[in-house]
């Protein structure tokens, strides 16, 4: 596991004492469902994680800024305030 996996898995599984993988955590970053289901690690990541570090994962994991850019969307409509990704595209 790279560096920026280990960071943003501790980032997003520390709060629930989980252990999500970076496989899991791809799939619900590609996936609108996740906004429509709160998917709370999907969150996590896009609130907590910092800029940079999510664009660096999503290359590193192969997800397309466009897609992941839409579940952004779709949790800062629901959290109220702007997420660094939802502006992206």
């Amino acid at each position: 596991m790279t560096s920026v996996a280990i960071i943003v898995l501790s980032t997003v599984n520390a709060p629930y004492g989980t252990r999500l993988s970076a496989e899991q955590l791809a799939s619900k970053l590609a996936d609108p469902a996740s906004a429509d289901h709160c998917d709370v690690f999907a969150f996590a990541f896009f609130s907590d994680v910092g800029e940079a570090l999510q664009l660096s994962f999503l290359d590193e994991m192969h997800i397309s800024l466009a897609d992941a850019s839409i579940v952004a969307q779709k949790f800062s409509g629901m959290a109220g305030y702007q997420l660094p990704l939802a502006r992206a595209s």
